[in-house]
């Protein structure tokens, strides 16, 4: 059977494409439907839930787009600067993260901001939510690498990493997490908080992904995807995925493989086929699309892998005792979130300049 797929991507010119994904054929083949062009800079971020998807822009915009109806949702206005980062938590919130510093909570019920946080001094660059869905990360343009606890929406941990990351990311399973700087990837323990592993790519990295908790594909400033097995801290494979360099790496699983997205300064939107075995050997190429575009971020829109609140698993520990008894909760725990966040942020409501366009 045929999976439900859509790659969602931005790109300088201002405008995200939408292309449906045809996979119950050997080659699979991508149709066009739709490009939005809502947004006067160009596209710096995108994310997709089961229902929505999102760009953000150096206009200050987040443009919300129902994939369901099919229509453009209207604008989430309460960032001043460039929107840099963008990411859903299951179905019910959206974190946003720009060059004015702030962290914001969104409940996609009503699109309202529940949470502003003045996340770090100078830009926030790149954000990941935990899988349990209670705590996020963030780095930013000054030096620290941040713990946030989504349930008060307070900073629950600040780590100096003295220069400025500007990727942070999760593993699936949530026991560790990858930190960016420049061309070096740090690989950090949620337990203990300190490095674990240390790699270097030949090139700045442009984005990285964990395929699964122990394969993390790297690209960078070339034309070379790299995955590294983490617990070895090795390069295991490499391959050319595109012309020059890919801006963006994103992935999914099909029944008995990986499917690894790339987006390249080509127009090239690529995917590739990927056994994740012992012995890993470089991927074949499923399908591609040239959109003519210079590409910047990527985003897959697949229904049914959103990832259930009640079945993602706990962390064993954390920085700090609150968040590890927390963590240890592991059911209705986005009930539990909404409701503390909106009890949170009752009174000043009003304040918050979100709103629609016509």
């Amino acid at each position: 059977m045929a999976a439900v797929l859509e790659l969602i991507a931005g790109s300088y010119e201002q405008v995200a494409f939408g292309y449906r994904i045809k996979t119950d054929e050997k080659e699979w083949t991508a149709k066009a439907d739709f490009t939005h062009h809502a947004h006067n800079a160009s596209v710096s971020a995108v994310a997709a839930s089961e229902r929505f998807v999102v760009t953000g822009s150096k206009d200050e915009t987040v443009q919300v787009y129902d994939m369901k109806k099919k229509t453009e949702h209207g604008a989430l206005l309460h960032h001043d600067g460039t929107i840099t980062c963008l990411e859903f938590y299951g179905t019910s919130h959206l974190l946003s993260g720009g060059e004015d510093g702030l962290l914001c909570v969104w409940s996609t019920k009503k699109w309202e901001c529940l949470k502003s946080i003045r996340a770090h001094k100078g830009h926030v660059t790149s954000l990941s939510v935990h899988p349990s869905g209670k705590l996020a990360l963030s780095v930013g343009t000054d030096k620290t690498l941040r713990t946030w606890n989504l349930i008060n929406g307070r900073s629950a941990f600040i780590k100096n990493i003295k220069q400025n990351a500007h990727i942070v990311r999760w593993s699936p399973d949530g026991d560790k997490y990858a930190v960016v700087i420049n061309d070096k990837v740090d690989l950090y323990d949620l337990e203990t908080a300190s490095v674990t592993a240390k790699l270097t790519n030949p090139k700045r990295v442009s984005s990285v992904k964990f395929l699964n908790n122990s394969i993390l594909a790297v690209a960078g400033d070339d034309e070379t995807v790299r995955l590294c097995d983490v617990g070895k801290e090795k390069w295991v494979c490499e391959f050319k995925a595109h012309e020059t360099r890919v801006k963006a790496v994103d992935s999914f699983d099909m029944e008995d493989f990986c499917v690894m997205v790339t987006a390249s300064n080509d127009g090239f939107i690529k995917m590739w086929k990927l056994q994740l075995k012992e012995e890993l050997e470089p991927p074949t190429l499923l399908g591609e699309v040239n959109t003519t575009a210079r590409l910047t971020c990527l985003a897959v829109w697949k229904p049914s892998s959103v990832k259930q609140a009640a079945e993602s698993p706990a962390a064993a520990a954390t920085t700090s005792e609150e968040l590890a008894q927390e963590l240890s909760k592991t059911k209705r725990v986005r009930i539990t979130s909404e409701e503390v966040v909106l009890e949170d942020e009752s009174k000043p409501k009003k304040k918050k300049k979100v709103g629609k366009k016509k």
